[in-house]
């Protein structure tokens, strides 16, 4: 992350500088070395453009005020809320499904009510994977895991998996990004007598406008982020102009996180993304740092969808275990419980292998 401000430094020992009274110079009091105003001027100037253009990005907003819509009468009488008894979480459904199962801990609830205060979304994202495609994918996810344990598999409450619309917002912003990065390179001489690395040291700026379209940010407390940013990305050619229609026989999550509590991770994001297509353009150096950057907001805007997630929760030996999958991609991620007992004998099989190939290793120089 950038700083704001600039700390004159002594370009030679990184000492602070002070300007010596009654001259034109500035004189490093540690190594004595004296600079020319105009100099320092001409060597920090960077620093002080990159700070003030640091301060100016950490100013600068998003627009969040036109994410979402509000719900008509009609619309919202055809939506219920449920609040699980068990763990808390809010769960919006149509007005069709009058008894459910929370998809977080697996807690049956009837308890309907209307809702309020709930921006109606901008778009869907509908449905393209069917309950038979989650559970032949938590099968193939099963497959190949040696230390999973069998009664794990045996029973599981395949049935148990529901279709979720999760609330995210998409962020659609164009930045210019700069960056400083130290870049390095290694010329390795070897004599007679000794092997000397020269490193060469570089300094390398980059700069440029990019545009990012639909960045996603998760819009729900409960639903957990890496999880959510694991199963991306979603296809936005298959987008559609928010209808309630779509929710008809699925759940919905309420959105706890509003645009404005999106806005640092969506920056992050950004930021992350910019700086890794500039350090992409370092080329033919042997290390690259990251020294400096500035990520300055052009245009922002969010808009408000519902993603498709197929969400299975189930126990094993007490402990909850959560299963999500893109409901459009198929992509499947989750947590696994492992056997103790067959990891124990792995690693001893492991160990006996690699005891037996260091004998013969040995024999072989004996």
């Amino acid at each position: 992350m950038a700083n704001t401000s600039v700390g004159y430094t002594c370009p030679n020992c990184g000492g602070p500088l002070e300007f010596a009274p009654g001259t034109a110079k500035v004189t490093c009091p540690y190594c004595d070395t004296e600079f020319e105003v105009a100099k320092i001027e001409e060597l920090f100037a960077k620093q002080e453009k990159m700070a003030a253009e640091a301060q100016a990005a950490k100013e600068a907003k998003w627009d969040t005020a036109n994410a979402g819509s509000e719900w008509s009468e009609d619309e919202a009488a055809q939506l219920q809320i449920f609040t699980c008894s068990s763990c808390g979480a809010e769960i919006v459904s149509d007005s069709n499904t009058m008894a459910t199962e929370c998809c977080y801990c697996g807690n049956p609830t009837m308890l309907p009510s209307r809702f309020s205060g709930m921006l109606k979304p901008d778009f869907v994202i509908p449905f393209t994977k069917t309950k038979e495609d989650a559970i032949a994918a938590l099968n193939a996810f099963y497959k190949g895991k040696r230390l999973l344990p069998k009664a794990f598999t045996a029973h599981n409450r395949v049935e148990a998996i529901q279709p979720m619309y999760v609330p995210f917002w998409l962020f659609d912003s164009e930045v210019t990004a700069s960056a400083e990065f130290k870049a390095e390179t290694d010329t390795v001489y070897e004599t007679k007598d000794e092997r000397i690395t020269e490193t060469s040291v570089y300094r390398c700026d980059r700069k440029g406008t990019m545009r990012f379209q639909r960045i996603p940010v998760d819009g729900s407390q409960k639903m957990d982020d890496t999880y959510m940013e694991s199963i991306e990305p979603y296809d936005y050619d298959g987008m559609k102009d928010f209808s309630s229609v779509y929710l008809t026989g699925c759940l919905a999550d309420k959105y706890d996180v509003d645009a404005e509590a999106a806005v640092p991770r969506a920056d992050e994001r950004v930021r992350q993304s910019a700086i890794g297509v500039l350090e992409d353009t370092v080329e033919g150096y042997d290390r690259v740092e990251l020294k400096e950057d500035v990520i300055s907001k052009d245009e922002g805007a969010v808009s408000y969808a519902m993603a498709p997630v197929w969400i299975l929760t189930t126990r094993y030996q007490d402990q909850p275990y959560t299963f999500m999958m893109n409901g459009q991609t198929g992509k499947m991620i989750g947590s696994l419980p492992y056997d103790k007992q067959k990891a124990n004998l792995y690693w001893a099989g492991s160990s006996l292998i690699l005891t037996v190939i260091s004998y013969f290793i040995a024999k072989l120089f004996v």
